[in-house]
């Protein structure tokens, strides 16, 4: 079973996850897009949702979901999303993307988030994936010297602006040995909108897809591990 059928299951699985009536917080990138087709045949008994970017926007109204800004609404009932690394505790690094501040900004408005991803983005510890971050464009430079700094090499993403209009730098070689005071760390940085560090908000339930079928984990029951 390749990487994309993988996708796909966990995204007919998340869809089991989302009330009828409700407006969904929907996240971005390849998964996602795989979430939002497995959506498409339940689109009449949604309300809507809040898309994280403007392509996920894109392909929402695309399949006949109205698609609401997040100040528009009352409450998220439910955010599904991928991630690019999500450990034991359910802390994960996301962004790769692009789309890491909207998506932290609608995880952080939803009462359950639910991450879809493939058992190769199972990790024990996170850091293998570069860590993005997204930063006002004066402050690259300063940005970039700071997270030298904390041992990273930040890499400036080429040609590439946020739906922000701001730049993302990729770190690697991050020793991530504690997520939570990392990321306040390099969010607290001046210039710095977010880093691509889910680990305050982390999931609550993650469906990962196996050869075997999709498994759904609860982070109740493994947040402490």
């Amino acid at each position: 079973m390749d990487a994309q059928q993988l996708k796909q299951m966990v995204a007919l699985e998340a869809v089991k996850q989302v009330p009828a009536g409700i407006v969904l917080g929907v996240g971005t990138g390849s998964t996602a897009d795989c979430f939002i087709d497995a959506l498409a045949p339940r689109a009449h008994d949604l309300v809507g949702a809040v898309a994280s970017s403007d392509r996920t926007a894109t392909r929402l109204a695309a399949v006949g979901i109205r698609v609401f800004d997040l100040n528009e609404v009352d409450s998220l009932p439910v955010y599904v999303d991928g991630a690019d690394e999500i450990d034991h505790a359910f802390r994960m690094i996301k962004g790769g993307g692009g789309a890491l501040t909207r998506e932290k900004i609608v995880a952080a408005a939803s009462a359950r988030f639910v991450c879809i991803a493939d058992e190769s983005k199972r990790v024990e510890r996170l850091g293998r994936f570069p860590l993005p971050v997204e930063v006002i464009p004066m402050a690259r430079a300063y940005v970039s010297r700071e997270l030298a700094r904390l041992g990273g090499q930040p890499r400036l993403r080429e040609g590439f602006r946020t739906d922000n209009g701001n730049l993302v730098i990729d770190v690697v070689g991050l020793s991530i040995d504690d997520p939570i005071a990392l990321e306040a760390h390099i969010e607290g940085l001046a210039g710095v909108v977010t880093a691509g560090l889910f680990a305050r908000r982390g999931a609550d339930c993650l469906i990962l897809g196996t050869a075997a079928g999709p498994v759904v984990y609860e982070a109740s029951k493994t947040r402490d591990r």
